[in-house]
């Protein structure tokens, strides 16, 4: 089931993520709601659409990384290493 939503995301441009995500975000809060004041009948739904937010950030993220031009990549791998510095 898991695959079929991520190739479903995968087919979206990133404004129609972001506006995906938007929805999802709403959705949850509101399912979040509900449960804490009367319950939900499938409580697991919760942990499911926490699953299809984290999966839209991540494509996101990707398509970002995917779209940086060389210098600002070598940028971040410094800053990357200099965070691994300090632990």
């Amino acid at each position: 089931m898991a695959s079929d939503k991520m190739k479903e995301f995968k087919g979206m441009a990133i404004d129609e993520l972001k506006t995906q995500l938007l929805q999802l975000e709403v959705a949850y809060n509101d399912s979040k709601f509900d449960h804490a004041t009367m319950g939900l009948e499938n409580p697991l739904e919760l942990r499911d659409q926490r699953k299809d937010i984290a999966r839209i950030k991540t494509l996101i993220r990707q398509q970002e990384l995917a779209e940086m031009t060389p210098e600002m990549l070598e940028k971040r791998s410094k800053i990357v290493q200099r965070r691994k510095k300090r632990r």
